[in-house]
C-alpha cells in the first residue's frame, strides 16, 4: 500500500488523536501501528516486526545510529545543565541582574525574539539554547510558557532556513545546486540563487514580523490569549497539571550564593563548544578545505551538539561543587540528585521524540510524501497557481510527516523539474515556496522534532504550545499564500513582498488598536 491513498491514514489518526486526547505518546503509538499495519497488509506478525524495527533504526540503522543518539544524549545533557544552573542558584542570579536591566515586560519578550533570530546556526541548538537562557528572565515577568515556546519555535527554523550560514542553508545550498546543474537556462550559482529565494520566503518573513509585533506589542488570541491572562493574574505560567518536558520535579535548596557566571559560564561554553565543533567537523568532513559554505554544508551536527553538551554540563557540575567550601547547603550527595533529576526532566521530550521519529520512518516506508507529490504533478494545474500549490503541498507534508527537511528533501527536486518545464522564469519562487511550506507545516505539526524541542526549551506542555501557535502560523501562511499568487501572475518579486509587507502593515494597524485590558495590565 506503499504510494497509495492509505499512505496519509497514519499521519491523520496521529493528529487527529493528538488534538482530540492531547495525550502525544498515545497518538504517536496510534499511528506508528497503524502504519505498520498499513505497511504490511494487515499482517499482525509483520506489522509487529515493522513497529520493532521502526524503533530500533533509531538507535541501529545498519550501524550505530550517531545521529539520533547524539541528539538525545544531547537533551540529557541540557537537563543536566539546567539542574546543576539551578543547584548553584545560577538561574535566581541572572534573574535578578536581568530584572536591573530589563524593567519591562515588552523588554523580556523582545530580548527573547532578538536571541532567536541571533542564535541561527542549527533550530535544535536554537529551540534549546535560547530557553535556558530566556527562561529566567520571562518567568520573572510573567510571560506564559507557551508564549516563549512560540517565541522559540517562530524564530529558530524561519531564521534557520534563510540563512546560508547554518546547518539548514548549508543542506538547501546543496539540494538546489543539484537542481540548477541540470538547467542550462540558469545563470547563477546555488549560493546566489539561495540568497535571491531567501525575500522570496514569504512565511519567513510574516512569520518574523508578526513575533516580533506579538513582542512589542500585547497580540494574543486564541488559546495563547487564555496563557497569558492566567500568567499576569495568577503568576501560573503553565498548567500545573500537564506534563511539562524539562520541567524539575525536585525541590533544591535555596541560597543566595548563585551567581550570574553559574548560569552564564556553561551556556557560553555550550555555545562555542558547539559552533567550535560544527566547524572543526566540517573542515575535516570537507577535506580540511578553508571554505565556510563547505564547512557548514559538511558539519556534524549532532555530535557538534555533544560536544558542547558535555563542556556545558561538566562546567555546570564543576561550578556547583566550587561552593562546597562556602555553601552549606552545597553537598557531594546533590551531585548524583542533579545529574538524576536532570536525565529524568528530559525522559519526557526523549520519548516523544523517539516515538516522532518511528513514526516519521513508517511514513517514509509508505511513501507518503511522494504520493502527495506525484498527486500534484499528475493534476495539470494552470502554471500561474504552482508557487501557491507548492506552498500548500509542502505544508501538508511537513504537517502531515513532522519533517520539514524531509518534506523539502522530497519536493525541491520535483518543483524544479516541473518549473523547468513549465514556467523557468518562476524556478526560484517556486523553491522559495516549497521552503516556505515547509517550515510553516513543521510549526503546525504535533508529531514536528523542532515543535517538540520548542516545547522542551521552553518548559510548555507540548500540545499548549502546538494549540497557542497554530493561529499566529495560519496568519503568516494565509498572507505568505497572498505573496505566492501575486508572484505567481505577476512574475515580480517586489510586488508580491511589497503586497506581503502592506498586508502585515494594515494588520499591525488592526491589531495596534485593540488595546485589551491584559496589554493595560502588562504595561501598568
Amino acid at each position: 500500500m506503499e504510494n497509495t491513498i492509505f499512505s496519509i491514514l497514519p499521519p491523520i489518526v496521529a493528529i487527529v488523536m493528538v488534538l482530540l486526547t492531547k495525550r502525544v505518546l498515545l497518538s504517536l503509538g496510534a499511528g506508528i501501528v497503524a502504519a505498520a499495519f498499513i505497511l504490511t497488509s494487515f499482517a499482525p506478525v509483520e506489522a509487529a516486526a515493522e513497529i520493532f524495527n521502526s524503533f530500533a533504526i533509531t538507535f541501529w540503522d545498519g550501524g550505530f545510529n550517531a545521529y539520533n543518539v547524539f541528539i538525545l544524549l544531547f537533551l540529557f545533557l541540557l537537563g543536566i545543565i539546567t539542574a546543576f544552573v539551578s543547584l548553584s542558584g545560577g538561574s535566581m542570579a541572572f534573574a535578578d541582574w536581568a530584572s536591573e536591566r530589563i524593567k519591562t515586560r515588552r523588554g523580556a519578550k523582545v530580548l527573547t525574539v532578538v536571541l532567536g533570530m541571533v542564535i541561527f546556526i542549527d533550530d535544535y541548538f536554537n529551540a534549546l539554547a535560547v530557553g535556558q537562557v530566556a527562561r529566567p528572565i520571562t518567568d520573572r515577568y510573567k510571560i506564559s510558557r507557551a508564549k516563549l515556546a512560540y517565541f522559540i519555535d517562530s524564530t529558530a527554523a524561519p531564521v534557520c532556513v534563510v540563512s546560508p550560514v547554518s546547518s539548514w542553508g548549508a543542506a538547501i545550498i546543496g539540494i538546489i545546486a543539484s537542481i540548477l546543474s541540470a538547467q542550462t537556462f540558469v545563470q547563477m550559482s546555488a549560493l546566489e540563487a539561495f540568497i535571491w529565494m531567501a525575500p522570496m520566503n514569504f512565511y519567513v518573513v510574516a512569520a518574523l514580523a508578526i513575533v516580533f509585533f506579538v513582542a512589542v506589542r500585547d497580540v494574543d488570541f486564541g488559546a495563547m490569549k487564555k496563557h497569558e491572562t492566567r500568567a499576569i493574574t495568577t503568576g501560573e505560567l503553565f498548567d500545573a497539571k500537564k506534563t511539562i518536558p524539562g520541567e524539575m520535579k525536585e525541590d533544591f535548596p535555596v541560597h543566595g550564593h548563585g551567581r550570574v557566571t553559574d548560569l552564564l559560564l556553561p551556556i557560553i561554553l555550550l555555545v562555542a563548544g558547539t559552533i567550535g565543533a560544527m566547524v572543526w567537523t566540517g573542515y575535516q568532513n570537507a577535506g580540511q578545505t578553508l571554505d565556510i559554505w563547505a564547512i557548514f554544508e559538511n558539519t556534524d551536527v549532532p555530535a557538534s551538539l555533544m560536544a558542547g553538551g558535555l563542556l556545558g554540563a561538566i562546567s555546570s557540575i564543576l561550578l556547583y561543587v566550587r561552593q562546597f567550601k562556602h555553601n552549606k547547603t552545597a553537598k557531594a550527595s546533590w551531585v548524583g540528585k542533579g545529574i538524576f533529576e536532570g536525565v529524568r526532566s528530559m525522559l519526557g521530550a526523549v520519548l516523544i521524540l523517539i516515538f516522532a521519529w518511528s513514526l516519521s520512518y513508517l511514513i517514509g516506508a509508505l511513501e507518503t510524501g511522494l504520493y502527495l507529490a506525484d498527486f500534484v504533478t499528475e493534476s495539470n494545474m494552470p502554471i500561474e497557481i504552482l508557487p501557491v500549490l507548492l506552498f500548500a503541498l509542502a505544508g501538508v507534508m511537513a504537517f502531515s510527516t513532522g519533517t520539514s527537511w524531509g518534506s523539502f528533501g522530497i519536493l525541491l527536486p520535483i518543483a524544479g523539474n516541473i518549473m523547468a518545464q513549465a514556467a523557468p522564469e518562476l524556478l526560484l519562487p517556486a523553491l522559495a515556496a516549497v521552503l516556505a511550506g515547509a517550515v510553516f507545516g513543521d510549526h503546525c505539526s504535533p508529531i514536528s522534532d523542532t515543535t517538540i524541542l520548542s516545547s522542551t526549551g521552553a518548559g510548555s506542555n507540548h500540545m499548549d504550545h502546538v494549540m497557542t501557535q497554530l493561529p499566529y502560523a495560519l496568519v503568516s501562511a494565509a498572507i505568505a499564500a497572498v505573496g505566492y499568487i501575486v508572484i505567481g501572475f505577476t512574475g515580480s518579486l517586489l510586488w508580491s513582498l511589497l503586497t506581503v509587507i502592506v498586508i502585515l502593515a494594515v494588520l499591525f494597524i488592526v491589531w495596534s488598536k485593540r488595546t485589551t485590558i491584559l496589554e493595560k495590565q502588562a504595561n501598568s
